[in-house]
């Protein structure tokens, strides 16, 4: 598994090598800006994950974060900040961030939501709310059951573009798997978008595992 932390600070990086390192078999490089980032990225594209710090010199992390999905999205960003009010790890999952970690979390919350993340899922802090819908959602009324996604007005072919969205495939792999265009893809993301009340991917995702939502 290969990682890159994108910090500024050199202590803070050799502490969060040092933490990445104690699971498996980790290889962990590091860069101390988003340019930086990006070489190393456009150098080596089989990284597993990014780590990203919101607060870098040059250029902010949000900047930062918007080029790296932009130009690499299938590989999931895990912001890193020590700004973890709400309106900020909203911002940061609208995005397209694949979780949002505070720099507060001990480092075995951390090591956990990484796995999260690496998974699949979508890593969010348990006591941030992190996603308002502009509709009412349905109710789950047992915490084991799934719920279907036309019940969210989803058609069954963007419930299947969901599905590999929740597995962590980029548009042009859902695009092949469904033996579609990318552009086709990319309509039924915006729809399946609008019908969950979100304006990303990321909070798509959010959405469909605090739901339940099974194609």
């Amino acid at each position: 598994m290969k990682i890159l932390i994108v910090e500024d600070h050199a202590l803070m990086r050799d502490a969060l090598a040092r933490v990445l390192c104690t699971q498996g078999d980790r290889v962990v490089q590091e860069a101390s800006g988003v340019d930086q980032a990006l070489a190393v990225l456009a150098r080596e594209r089989d990284f597993d994950l990014v780590l990203l710090d919101l607060a870098l010199p040059g250029m902010d992390g949000f900047s930062g974060l918007k080029l790296i999905t932009e130009r690499y999205p299938g590989i999931p960003v895990v912001i890193l900040s020590a700004f973890d009010d709400k309106p900020t790890i909203k911002r940061a999952l609208s995005h397209g961030a694949a979780g949002f970690v505070p720099k507060s979390y001990p480092a075995e919350a951390l090591l956990n939501a990484l796995s999260q993340v690496l998974s699949g899922q979508v890593f969010c802090p348990p006591e941030a709310i992190l996603v308002e819908t502009n509709f009412n959602m349905p109710r789950l009324s047992d915490a084991n059951k799934s719920l279907n996604p036309s019940e969210f007005g989803l058609t069954e072919r963007q419930g299947e573009v969901l599905s590999l969205m929740l597995k962590g495939y980029s548009n042009r792999e859902i695009a092949n798997q469904l033996k579609l265009s990318e552009g086709t893809v990319k309509i039924h993301a915006a729809a399946i978008f609008k019908s969950l009340g979100v304006s990303s991917r990321a909070q798509a995702i959010v959405i469909a595992n605090r739901y339940g939502i099974m194609a």
